[in-house]
C-alpha cells in the first residue's frame, strides 16, 4: 500500500473502533463490559464477522499512532478513553481541574450556549481542552472555531465534579453559562 492509502485506512479503521466502542457496538454483536472494555479477540471477530476485517496489527498501529488518543489497551482488551453516547461508566477518578480550560465550537451555537451553558448533547460529559490549540481543532470540525474560556477554578470550589480521561480530556457534566467566558467580536 502507499502511504496515502495506509493513512487513508488508518483514518477508516479509527472511525470504525470510535462508532461501535463509542456509540453502536451491539450494531456488530458486541457487548460492552464494566468500564466500556471489549476483549480484543472479540473485537476483531466481530469486525470480521460484519465485513470490516482488522488485524491485530493495524488495530495496534491505530491505538498507537491515533492522534487524539482514543483508544486504551489493557492486557487483552480495548476501550475508547471518552466521548461514549452509550451509558458506560469509565471510573475514571475525580481530579482537581486548573483554573482555566477552553472548548471549541462554531459561532452558530453561541446563542444556545449564552442561555443554557455547555450540556454534554448526545454524550455523557461536556470535553474541555486544556490549551486554546486543542480547542480551536474541535471547533473546527463543525465550521470557523469559537474557543470558549471556562473558569474550572470557580466551578470546582462551587461544586462541580471533573474527571480527568487518559487521552487528556477533561470531563465534567455540564458548564453553566456563569462560568463562561465568550471572545469580543472578530
Amino acid at each position: 500500500m502507499t502511504e496515502g492509502k495506509d493513512e487513508r485506512r488508518t483514518v477508516k479503521v479509527s472511525k470504525y473502533l470510535s462508532k461501535h466502542l463509542r456509540h453502536q457496538p451491539e450494531r456488530i454483536g458486541l457487548t460492552l463490559e464494566e468500564g466500556g472494555w471489549v476483549g480484543i479477540d472479540a473485537l476483531l471477530a466481530a469486525m470480521d464477522a460484519h465485513g470490516f476485517p482488522v488485524t491485530r496489527a493495524e488495530l495496534d498501529h491505530v491505538v498507537a499512532t491515533n492522534d487524539k488518543q482514543r483508544f486504551a489497551v489493557e492486557g487483552g482488551r480495548i476501550r475508547a478513553s471518552q466521548g461514549h453516547s452509550i451509558d458506560v461508566e469509565l471510573g475514571l477518578p475525580e481530579a482537581t481541574p486548573p483554573a482555566h480550560l477552553h472548548h471549541g465550537t462554531v459561532a452558530g451555537a453561541l446563542d444556545a450556549i449564552r442561555a443554557q451553558g455547555l450540556r454534554p448533547m448526545n454524550r455523557h460529559d461536556v470535553h474541555l481542552s486544556a490549551d486554546r490549540e486543542t480547542a480551536t481543532r474541535v471547533g473546527a470540525r463543525r465550521g470557523r472555531p469559537v474557543v470558549l474560556t471556562v473558569d474550572t477554578g470557580a466551578m470546582h470550589r462551587d461544586g462541580h465534579v471533573f474527571h480527568f480521561s487518559a487521552n487528556g480530556v477533561w470531563l465534567t457534566r455540564t458548564v453553566p453559562p456563569g462560568y463562561l467566558r465568550f471572545p469580543g467580536p472578530h
